[in-house]
């Protein structure tokens, strides 16, 4: 299956061409629908192998993400010539905990994140970099002045933020020019419509296996799963006069709503990749585009049930608040 051209936008004012969906790679470090452990090694370099192919060269990724740093690293060394092709954007600050995962948002943790991801995908520079989570312990002026030596030492080269307030942003932006925003954004969490944002989980659930980490999101819990789908229909009615699949219509639903938008969705399979960096080529005509708002004026009184699953995370860490840092 061979893709059309890729289609590539500046990521920020004058920022670096990048193209138009990404590949967001937390699957490849987290089981999410294997129950013991991430898929094979040989299976995710070929992921990585494909996505290549394709021209979806943005990769996002985390020190979060289990060993996902370590698996984009490995096929770094083994295709060092690629490495100029690839914008490679990371996360910051997560730590394990006795529990699980939390977040550490010390400014004086910011360097030693760096210096463990820098080394785990074997790289000098890290093209995008983000804290993935704030913590509440430290004002975000000094988070984004310990990002800036890291810039001007050559080990990062664009700021960006993830899942913060606007008011955190224009802080953040007021001591260093913030390149983008990483948010959830989907027809089903439209809160955040501006700035140049990438963003994780813009497609809804179809069925998931056994094990599938989704399952824990309550959104699609068997209670609230139900009614959330009313809103995938309006969007399947969308793709069946296009001739594209829900997930297609999905993304470029998305994508229609600006091109300051990069949508990062992840997938551990060659067929989905394939599907979703297709979709940068299907188009909406402007009835198409407002979709969302005509689902939400036909149903005025019904919301979306269940938090969104960084809301979930959020209270399981206990570790940050969402807004005000």
């Amino acid at each position: 299956m061979e893709s059309a051209s890729p289609v590539l936008r500046p990521l920020g004012m004058n920022g670096p061409l990048v193209s138009r969906i990404g590949f967001g790679t937390m699957g490849l470090g987290f089981p999410c629908s294997r129950t013991t452990a991430p898929i094979p090694d040989p299976e995710r370099l070929a992921l990585l192998d494909r996505a290549y192919e394709l021209g979806c060269t943005f990769w996002d990724t985390s020190d979060y993400y289990g060993d996902a740093e370590a698996i984009i690293g490995k096929w770094l060394a083994l295709n060092p010539e690629k490495r100029k092709d690839i914008f490679l954007a990371t996360k910051f600050g997560a730590i394990q905990l006795p529990t699980g995962f939390g977040f550490r948002g010390d400014a004086a943790y910011v360097p030693i994140a760096c210096e463990k991801s820098l080394k785990r995908l074997g790289v000098e520079t890290i093209d995008l970099w983000y804290p993935h989570r704030l913590d509440g312990s430290t004002p975000i002026e000094h988070i984004v002045a310990e990002m800036v030596k890291l810039k001007e030492q050559g080990k990062i080269r664009y700021l960006g933020l993830s899942e913060v307030s606007s008011a955190t942003l224009r802080r953040a932006h007021a001591v260093h020019p913030i390149a983008c925003v990483q948010m959830e954004y989907s027809a089903f969490t439209t809160e955040i419509e501006s700035l140049n944002i990438t963003f994780w989980q813009p497609v809804g659930p179809d069925d998931f296996e056994e094990g599938d980490i989704r399952r824990f999101y309550p959104r699609f819990s068997r209670e609230n799963f139900p009614k959330n789908m009313e809103l995938v229909g309006a969007i399947k009615e969308l793709a069946t006069k296009k001739g594209v699949t829900v997930g297609q219509a999905a993304l470029a639903w998305l994508l229609s709503q600006g091109d300051d938008i990069f949508p990062i969705p992840g997938t551990i399979t060659k067929k989905y990749i394939e599907e979703n960096f297709a979709a940068m080529h299907v188009e909406l005509t402007l009835k198409s585009r407002s979709i969302s708002a005509t689902w939400w004026r036909r149903h005025p009184c019904l919301e979306i049930d269940g938090r969104r699953s960084m809301d979930l995370a959020c209270s399981l860490t206990r570790r940050f608040p969402r807004s005000g840092i």
